[in-house]
């Protein structure tokens, strides 16, 4: 590996010209294919093997053309204080709006509340009509919101309180923003302070930058959706700066041990480089392993995400060396860039103490006092996790100031908190003898549920028989108590169909929530042995070891477990909530436990390559387990300290996104990173390393004689010969 790799780093070192522009060349492709490829569908929720997936399927089969994935608009309108909606003033302004609205191009339909039952609240203060469309709300023209907007603002001229929701007013994903860039910008001042260059601040920025924009722009140019797009922004970006910064790092190193610019730069894609090829591994495995969920969006977001970190591993490998031979000087120190030659002491090594070394042999010093307070601190802030409560945001998680969070208050101030998440209640009869008996059956059923407020009269297909009704809870979507009202009703349905042979489905936004989490939960487990034994694998073969793997995959454990607590403690229980901009408290989003584990698995094992290696590189050249627990810190604290830093900053400016579930992305990815590089990585690792001694490098033979020797050290090219380094016919250096 660490061969293949140095022929690699200098091959880009001495063909820079031609490397940097195939990466522009590319950039530019992807660029173009992006900018003309047509808007990306919105995320759907389909979930093979769920009873509500099994139900809209149902429906799509016998109600053909009925269940249309199109968009739709619901105006809430609410009479003024001591008045109401059925006042002649009242009803001939809304009936006026709802009329205006429905004569536009892309209306399906329009519903008049007065002429809809139950569109009317009973103390006749909200009323609401449904707007249906023929498109997805990507694709409703200007004009088409535009007229929503009208109807406000007449709605408003006439005196009443109009408010607009549905996903024909859900807004556009950002894929970026002030705080994002804000990020970036603390990224740039720690990369600055730790090299105290700009060009080896400039250059993880750049190489970064240039990785995103070609996994971003792939990833529109296929089609997906916005939320996946942001979410390989965000790791791309983090990871990207990441691996370079590794490499820069090591460059300089090697450079202050002696090496010319050449051996520099191929030296450091041969060993940092190879740290970076098996900490992108396990990120990828992390995210690719969302696949086995089953659950589309979210193997979309992974695979898009991996392929992401694909990306800047390639990048980091190939363009910075190239770039590396355009800044070979500007990249080091002043002090080495004013001797000759860029060259200076071999003080890398045995100068004064510096922080991470100070902080080594104090852990080193009194090991089972900091594992001890390190794990009861994280398991501290691990205890709001048991309080964990899954669901799926909606119009209630949105700020108030936000149309659609009004227009969901008006419509529960109204109707009920149940109104906001009906119960779509599909009755298959094709089976039974008396289909309008069954459906009268499961109506009445449906009625005298306790929990449900209101059923709606069954309306059949064509067939006549499939038979779809409404039922409203008396509680919110997002309570346990609908959750278990859902259950009810899956229950009862068994009794119905051995009484009438008839099928009850149930299905709606609550119950594909209900569901999703249901999924999720039940694939935590698989997921878990499926990553971690991977990974397991995977850092068994690079350190040659089976209890530094198996310590890794422990302190992930305590880092995820304190992210889900500080998730808690902020998303459900309100800390921090106002300061963060969080405007409403409630269940953490379903699909974020089994997403944090794969993000933050692939992350923490980043920081497990990177500081151990080190560790593992000075072991294997014959120093004791505490010296080289020492001299890994000395080589890499300071970088990766920084590295989680720029991480953390980047997540971080996710948090001033809009968007919910980016937002709850960007708290928990944070957190995770701070818990696991500082506590876990920086704290307890060398506490178990010390505390273990030669044990944690230990492999039995028998398994050392099967595990492949990778060289993640690069130990080999310490005893090859220039010959053996140097491809066959390889050209002459190009001179800049």
């Amino acid at each position: 590996m660490a061969t293949f790799l140095y022929r690699l780093g200098r091959f880009s070192f001495r063909r820079r010209r031609l490397v940097a522009l195939l990466w522009v060349v590319v950039l530019a492709a992807c660029a173009f294919a992006a900018a003309k490829a047509p808007a990306a569908p919105e995320d759907g929720f389909s979930m093979p093997g769920t009873e509500s997936q099994k139900a809209f399927d149902l429906l799509d089969q016998r109600f053909p053309g009925s269940s249309s994935d199109g968009a739709d608009a619901r105006i809430v309108f609410v009479a003024p204080e001591g008045q109401k909606v059925t006042a002649n003033a009242n009803k001939a302004a809304i009936e006026k709006i709802v009329a205006d609205v429905a004569g536009g191009d892309q209306v399906k339909g329009a519903l008049d509340p007065f002429k809809m039952a139950g569109a009317v609240s009973k103390d006749g203060t909200t009323a609401y009509s449904t707007i249906s469309y023929d498109v997805q709300s990507v694709d409703l023209t200007d004009a088409t919101t535009e007229a929503l907007q009208d109807a406000t603002k007449h709605g408003r001229d006439a005196g009443l309180t109009v408010e607009l929701g549905g996903s024909a007013l859900v807004p556009e994903a950002e894929l970026g923003g002030t705080t994002e860039l804000v990020g970036v910008a603390a990224a740039a001042v720690v990369l600055l302070i730790t090299f105290g260059s700009l060009a080896a601040a400039g250059l993880p920025l750049l190489t970064a930058i240039v990785g995103i924009g070609v996994g971003v722009a792939s990833i529109v140019a296929v089609g997906m959706s916005t939320t996946t797009t942001t979410l390989a922004l965000m790791l791309g970006l983090a990871v990207g700066i990441d691996y370079a910064l590794f490499i820069v790092s090591r460059y300089r190193t090697e450079r202050a041990e002696g090496h010319d610019a050449e051996a520099a730069v191929a030296r450091a894609v041969g060993t940092a480089g190879s740290a970076v090829v098996f900490a992108g591994l396990t990120v990828v495995i992390a995210l690719a392993g969302l696949s086995v969920v089953g659950i589309p969006v979210l193997t979309k977001m992974g695979l898009a995400a991996a392929s992401t970190v694909v990306i800047a591993v390639l990048v980091a490998m190939t363009l910075l060396p190239a770039l590396l031979g355009f800044f070979r000087q500007a990249v080091l120190p002043r002090t080495a860039r004013r001797a000759r030659g860029g060259q200076r002491a071999k003080t890398a090594t045995n100068g004064k103490p510096n922080m991470g070394t100070r902080w080594a042999r104090f852990v080193i010093r009194r090991p089972l006092a900091v594992l001890v307070l390190s794990v009861l601190g994280l398991g501290l802030i691990s205890v709001p996790a048991l309080d964990l409560q899954l669901g799926m945001p909606g119009d209630e998680s949105q700020p108030t100031s936000t149309t659609q969070r009004r227009a969901y208050d008006a419509l529960a101030d109204g109707f009920g908190p149940g109104f906001n998440g009906p119960l779509t209640v599909v009755v298959d009869a094709k089976a039974s003898k008396d289909p309008k008996a069954a459906a009268a059956r499961a109506a009445k059923a449906l009625s005298t549920t306790e929990g449900v407020v209101a059923v709606t009269p069954a309306a059949f297909n064509e067939a006549g028989d499939t038979a779809v009704l409404t039922a409203v809870p008396s509680t919110g979507p997002s309570s346990e108590a609908t959750t278990e009202l859902v259950r009810t009703i899956r229950d009862e349905a068994h009794g119905l169909e051995s009484r009438t042979g008839a099928k009850m489905l149930v299905t709606g936004a609550t119950a594909v929530n209900i569901d999703v989490s249901q999924k999720v939960t039940d694939a935590l487990l698989p997921y878990l042995a499926l990553v971690v034994g991977l990974a397991f694998l995977l850092l068994m073969v690079v350190f040659r070891s089976l209890l530094v793997p198996l310590k890794a995959a422990l302190g992930f454990l305590l880092s995820v477990a304190a992210a889900f607590g500080t998730i808690v403690a902020v998303f459900q229980w309100g800390w921090l909530a106002d300061a963060l901009g969080v405007e409403q408290t409630g269940p953490v989003m379903s699909m974020m436990p089994i997403f944090l584990i794969g993000v933050v698995f692939g992350l923490a094992m980043d920081y497990e390559v990177f500081l151990v290696t080190r560790m593992r590189e000075a072991y294997v050249h014959g120093e004791r387990p505490g010296e080289a627990v020492v001299t890994g810190f000395r080589h890499s604290a300071r970088v990766v300290g920084a590295a989680a830093v720029i991480m953390i900053a980047v997540f971080a400016g996710f948090i001033g996104m809009s968007e919910s579930m980016i937002k709850m992305m960007g708290v928990g990815l944070a957190s995770a990173v701070f818990f696991d590089a500082f506590v876990v990585r920086m704290t307890i690792v060398p506490a178990v390393l010390a505390l273990l001694g030669d044990r944690a490098w230990w492999l039995p033979k028998w398994l050392a004689k099967v595990v492949p020797q990778v060289d993640v050290e690069g130990e080999k090219l310490n005893h090859a010969g220039p010959a053996a380094l140097r491809p066959e016919a390889e050209p002459d250096p190009v001179r800049v």
